[in-house]
């Protein structure tokens, strides 16, 4: 033992063997961080502005993600630009042709780009079975988002936005004026878009319990902030945040564990996502997976764009009066009698009332979201080829990433004054939307449509009816008073998802007198 230390403490008496497999062995691990899969040659010009070596352009992830490539395509005759992240190549495309190829291919992958590139995204499962998973979340998903399984919790999903909105009303005076209350939007309507995502794609065991409602939503945050880029990079690295979402995802399935066994050993069965899982005989990990999908799904759009567009209603009184009035009609309509209050009215309404009474609620939305979809979307190549980007003479590399600026189709030129919230914008005789193709892809576009659309139209629909047609209310501080922005009310377009405001919003509010 002591002629092997007093050899490793004498590097000038290690043998030639050793001193191979050494060099070998750095050899391997240069090669590994240093080098990078060179660009083809008809692959567009590579934007070397802010690339670190090693890294790749960190600002496309940290901070500037929208200016990055804002930069890139102002830097590019063609339209189209090629960067690094790590190892991976990435391919900015723009334009007519570029939309078309993006949304259209059938040699552009979806799920996989997301799985590598956004770890703000669940994950999916890493035993070489992701494509199987996806197939499973899709086939799951679908029938869950149908007018039927609608239809069969609308009571409660309306008994649950009532409630929420009378939780409101009983809270506390503000400071400044004791006629009206205070809340951050986007904090009581992310909770209670929660509630009605758990309703529709989770249990009610949870969306009934208001401490495990909230454990879980708090494990879901914490989920969400878990992100870690640096695993996009280096995907072998363990880093502390990928242990943390092992961590809150293992959190998220105790609870459902226990649910599961609850139901198991009592024999009762619920009447809900979690059950048609089950009975699908998904085992817990799949379950978990999809939950946490579904969650991610509609929980971080929704949750922003709820707050968002009430936001939106202070600073555009016509268009407050234009919902408002919608909502008294469509109570006026379905009246029954004099002494039924307008959250009495709204509870009695079929799902197919819900989808036909609120279109101007749902152009609001529509212009809602297009303000608050920020950052890029991606698609891989998996085709084993390389791709033509139009007739451009250049190729998205096989197994590079496709890369679309969302604001190139969300704030495109045929948007008449585009920085202004305006959903008169996509009524018929203006159809700004429809100008050119893929002009808007607020519910995605091409091959890949939002499955979750309707249900996030309808609980869109149930939220802002309720609160609108319930309560008087305008823009504040946190103290209950009335503040005129200074500035415009707009999510960072840098952002790489949609977020709440760093800055904290409020509404006052108050009942109305109807």
């Amino acid at each position: 033992m002591g002629a092997i230390l007093s050899t490793a403490l004498w590097p000038q008496e290690w043998s030639a063997t050793i001193w191979v497999l050494l060099l070998t062995t750095a050899a391997t691990v240069f090669y590994r961080v240093f080098w990078r899969p060179a660009l083809p040659r008809n692959a567009p010009k590579w934007y070397k502005k802010g690339d670190w070596p090693i890294l790749g352009a960190l600002e496309f992830y940290y901070g500037r993600r929208s200016e990055f490539m804002r930069e890139a395509l102002r830097d590019s005759k063609t339209g189209n630009f090629s960067f690094y992240i790590g190892k991976k190549q990435l391919i900015g495309i723009s334009g007519t042709e570029g939309r078309k190829l993006f949304f259209e291919s059938k040699d552009l992958n979806f799920p996989q780009a997301f799985a590598e590139l956004l770890t703000g995204q669940p994950q999916t499962p890493a035993d070489g079975q992701a494509e199987g998973f996806t197939q499973t979340f899709t086939k799951a998903i679908v029938p869950l988002m149908k007018k039927d399984n609608f239809a069969k919790n609308l009571d409660l999903l309306t008994g649950d936005t009532r409630a929420a909105c009378e939780a409101l009303a009983a809270a506390a005076p503000s400071k400044a004026n004791p006629d009206w209350r205070v809340t951050d939007p986007f904090d009581s309507f992310y909770e209670i878009v929660y509630q009605l995502t758990m309703r529709t794609v989770g249990a009610n065991d949870i969306a009934s319990d208001p401490k495990l409602l909230k454990h879980t939503l708090s494990i879901f945050d914490w989920f969400e902030k878990s992100d870690s880029f640096a695993k996009v990079i280096f995907p072998w690295l363990p880093t502390v945040n990928h242990y943390l979402r092992l961590y809150y995802g293992a959190k998220l399935a105790f609870v459902f564990r226990d649910i599961i066994e609850r139901r198991k050993k009592t024999g009762i069965k619920g009447n809900d996502a979690l059950q048609f899982l089950i009975d699908r005989d998904l085992n817990l990990r799949d379950i978990v997976a999809f939950e946490i999908g579904a969650l991610f799904a509609g929980q971080l759009n929704s949750g922003i764009n709820a707050g968002y567009l009430q936001i939106f209603l202070t600073q555009n009184p016509e268009w407050m009066a234009r919902l408002r009035e919608e909502v008294d009609g469509a109570v006026a309509r379905h009246r029954a009698s004099p002494s039924q209050s307008l959250a009495d009215v709204l509870g009695t309404l079929t799902i197919d009332e819900w989808e036909a009474e609120f279109p101007l609620i749902d152009l609001a939305l529509r212009e809602t979201i297009r303000f608050c979809l920020p950052g890029a979307t991606f698609r891989k190549n998996m085709s084993g080829r390389d791709i033509p980007i139009g007739a451009s003479g250049e190729v998205i590399p096989d197994g590079a990433f496709a890369i679309y600026l969302l604001e190139d189709s969300m704030f495109g030129d045929w948007y008449t004054d585009k920085m202004r919230w305006n959903p008169s914008r996509y009524f018929e005789e203006n159809a700004e939307d429809k100008k050119v193709p893929h002009a808007y892809m607020g519910w995605g576009s091409g091959r890949h449509p939002c499955l979750g659309m309707k249900f996030a139209k309808l609980e869109m629909a149930l939220i802002t009816a309720y609160w609108v047609g319930m309560f008087d209310f305008e823009f504040s501080d946190k103290d209950g008073n009335r503040v005129v922005p200074d500035a415009p009310l707009m999510m960072d377009r840098n952002l790489h998802s949609a977020s709440k405001p760093e800055k904290n919003m409020y509404l006052r509010y108050k009942p109305r007198e109807v």
